[in-house]
């Protein structure tokens, strides 16, 4: 009996200890800021139609054209994942290094390898004649050791503008059975 209230008061020091150690959820962590709102109405797009499969469909179309391979789809949930490996080499992280090697400051690790990864969420849009379509793409950078250096959104309106444009092309083509 004397060893279970040892272990049931060491159970609640360690308890009380680690809550202690927990921080709250700052302020304005749920707070959307005018970035926020821009970047959404980057990322997003409306059609002119209720078929959110046909839109998975010419979506999942238009990430392969764009080199991207699939990694998970779920038609019913509206919901496509896909990623696509691509070189990180900088000519100026590359500079930068043949410098600091010429010093004879050693070498240091300069980005080598991407993973862009885009995810796609398709929703009936509240009049519920139109889809709404939102997509976000994001890098992961590895360097010459073969550590994450960088873990980022991507927010180019122009990656945004080109998988946008292609993809309303591509839905004309499928609406039209083009």
């Amino acid at each position: 009996m004397k060893i279970k209230k040892h272990y049931l008061f060491l159970t609640l020091f360690i308890t009380v200890f680690l809550s202690g150690c927990a921080t709250g959820i700052p302020k304005d962590a749920l707070v959307l800021t005018a970035d926020t709102l821009a970047e959404r109405q980057t990322q997003s797009r409306y059609y002119d139609t209720n078929n959110e499969e046909e839109i998975i469909s010419a979506s999942a179309a238009v990430l392969q054209d764009l080199g991207f391979t699939l990694d998970k789809s779920e038609t019913r949930l509206g919901f496509l994942v896909a990623s696509k490996d691509r070189d990180a080499t900088d000519a100026g992280q590359v500079a930068g290094a043949i410098i600091v090697a010429l010093l004879g400051g050693g070498s240091i690790p300069i980005d080598k390898n991407q993973k862009i990864r885009v995810a796609i969420i398709v929703s009936p849009a509240l009049d519920k004649e139109r889809t709404h379509v939102r997509a976000k793409f994001q890098r992961k950078v590895w360097n010459t050791q073969n550590q994450v250096s960088r873990v980022e959104t991507l927010n180019d309106s122009e990656v945004y503008q080109e998988f946008f444009s292609k993809l309303s092309k591509s839905v004309f083509l499928e609406a039209n059975n083009i």
